[in-house]
Order: structure tokens, then sequence, then C-alpha cells
């Protein structure tokens, strides 16, 4: 059972090469379930659309995971309550719409949860995330509600990060952080047999600050004259992971670091 975690798909240049090259991806890796962070997919970098979800969905994507971003396309707070396989972080305020958490099946038949986290340290306000994962656990359990765990931890400094995926530990499969658009070289199976990789990176164009025009955001550091951000419009790299899952236990027997293309060059 092999799982490919992409990360944040970021405007039209990481969303093209989504959808031109995930089907060869998932022939030639012989993948079987995957999972996108879609949360920066629209034109502008920000949010997501129902178009952009049925777009990824239709190239070979199976969920779709989001973040901070989820709610700045507006039309997404509608969406999300029709379509299950777009998830936004679970520990959001609530009453939001939608869910952080869904169990799907994959085309071999075996049961996937995936779980949507966001952490608390310099994001938007939500709930603490360690309560809601150590609630969670006590009421989820790896291969008696699902065959294999797949965590997106959306958050912004590494030792969040590290932190929750050793409180996962040998109760899910993958924990992958997402955020930074960045791909981290930790990638490695945890004590008690669950992937953890502190960041996927992004699907985009890395000729750019984390996805964005250079020279606008150079601007801005700059405190010279700037407009808004932008998403950079060159060459997208596909940055994330491929997990070899272990069907008897639930666990990872391998975690592959996975970049494709554009400024990164291609590593496989």
């Amino acid at each position: 059972m092999k799982i490919l975690f992409l990360g944040d798909v970021v405007g039209i240049s990481g969303r093209s090469m989504v959808l031109k090259n995930l089907r060869s991806v998932i022939k030639d890796k012989k993948i079987d379930f995957v999972i996108v962070n879609g949360e920066n997919a629209d034109d502008s970098g920000v949010g997501l659309t129902e178009d952009i979800c049925k777009d990824l969905f239709n190239s070979g994507v199976n969920v779709i995971t989001t973040g901070n971003h989820v709610w700045d396309q507006k039309e997404t707070m509608i969406h999300i309550e029709k379509e299950n396989r777009l998830l936004r972080p679970k520990n959001l305020i609530e009453p939001s719409p939608g869910n952080g958490f869904e169990i799907f099946v994959a085309k071999n038949g075996m049961k996937v949860g995936v779980l949507n986290l966001m952490g608390n340290v310099f994001m938007k306000k939500c709930e603490d995330v360690f309560e809601v994962t150590e609630k969670f656990m006590r009421t989820h359990k790896l291969k008696e509600d699902y065959d294999f765990l797949i965590v997106d931890f959306h958050g912004e400094i590494t030792s969040e990060k590290n932190a929750i995926g050793h409180v996962f530990d040998g109760n899910a499969t993958l924990v992958i952080g997402t955020h930074t658009h960045i791909p981290t070289n930790d990638g490695r199976i945890l004590e008690g047999g669950t992937a953890y990789q502190t960041d996927a990176g992004m699907c985009g164009d890395y000729n750019s600050v984390i996805g964005m025009n250079k020279d606008n955001s150079i601007n801005r550091f700059f405190k010279k004259k700037s407009v808004k951000h932008f998403p950079a419009t060159g060459e997208a790299s596909l940055c994330g992971v491929i997990i070899d899952c272990d069907i008897e236990t639930g666990l990872a027997k391998n975690i592959e670091n996975f970049i494709y293309g554009g400024d990164l060059k291609n590593s496989n």
C-alpha cells in the first residue's frame, strides 16, 4: 500500500503541475491513495474554489486538506458542507463548516483515515491542538477504525510539529507538516513506527518567496512600494512524500521524499 502526500499547492503554477503530472506519477510510483494540501491553490495564492477541487479530484487526488487559508475564497464555506473529500483543520473554533477528519476507501479497499490539524503558535486562533489530538486518540484507533491514519499538521514552527509527531507515534501511519512551503530533510520512521517529516514543501514555483513573486515579496520586506502578495508563475516543483504502508500494522515501512520538476530538480 503506497500513499502519496503532496504539500501546499500554490497558485496556477503549482495547480497546473499537479493536473498535468499526477496521473503519470500515480502510475509510475504505483500509488494507491493521494492526499494534497490545497489551501493555496487559487490563482491568487490563497484559498481554493469548487472548480479547483473538481479539477484536483479529476487529476487523481483522493482527499484535499487545508489550513489557515481555508475560508479565503468564501464559496468554500458552502462547498465544504457537501464535499466530504475536502477537509478543514479539525481544531478550528466550533461551529465551523465541514469536517476535519474522515475515513475514505482506497482503490484497493483499504480504509484510510485523514486528520487535518492546525498549529496554535503564530497561526490564526483555533482550539488547543494538543487537547484536540488527545481527545481524538481516545476515540479513534489504528487498525480498529481504519487501516491507516494520515495526519496533516498545518503549522508554523518546527517544535510544535515535532511534538505532534511524537504524540501520534505508533498510532498513525504518517504525520506530515504543511504551511511553511519548504521541504525539510528529516523524513524518518519514529520509534513507534509512524513516518514523520516536518514539512512536505509546496507544489509551486521555487524561484519565489515560498511561492509568491520574489520581487514584490522582497519589496514588502524592505518596506518599499509593493502590492498584495501574488504567486510566482514559473515552472513548479511537486513536493511531498511517498509512504510504503504495512498492511498488517497500519504503520509505515518506509518514507521517501518526493520532488518532481522545476527549480528543485527531479530527484526521482
